[in-house]
């Protein structure tokens, strides 16, 4: 059994998904496993990771207002709020999605279907730099 621990960080526009499929893929090429999963974490309590369809840019824009609309910023009676009017919310919109990902390698790629893609979900309005920790265990 081999395994490789990696990370790499994410620069963020603010809100919204940004594509990591690549860079997870470069990280399972390196370890040199044909079978195996890879867990993908990000070390963050304000982003989420997410596993979504990546042919089509509106589904990204459909669940972003989807959230937006789910958890909004305005909500009255948040007390932690003090990394301004985002920060509640930023956690809620993290717990309501996933910090970690487990995806099967075969024949020493990322098993994801057709459409999909791994995205890192920045839930805070200002850009940031999140770090993802990738253990990529296998034979």
């Amino acid at each position: 059994m081999k395994s490789l621990t990696e990370s790499f960080r994410v620069a963020t526009r603010g809100k919204g998904l940004t594509e990591i499929t690549r860079e997870v893929e470069q990280v399972v090429s390196r370890a040199d496993i044909q079978s195996g999963l890879a867990c993908v974490w990000v070390r963050h309590t304000s982003a989420s990771l997410v596993t979504f369809e990546n042919a089509d840019p509106s589904a990204a824009r459909d669940l972003e207002a989807f959230f937006e609309r789910l958890v909004p910023e305005d909500a009255a009676g948040f007390q932690h709020t003090l990394e301004g009017p985002d920060d509640m919310t930023s956690h809620i919109r993290m717990v309501l999605t996933r910090t970690s990902e487990t995806i099967p390698i075969q024949n020493g790629t990322l098993a994801l279907g057709t459409w999909q893609g791994l995205f890192l979900f920045e839930h805070r309005r200002a850009p940031h730099r999140r770090e993802i920790v990738i253990n990529v265990t296998g034979q």
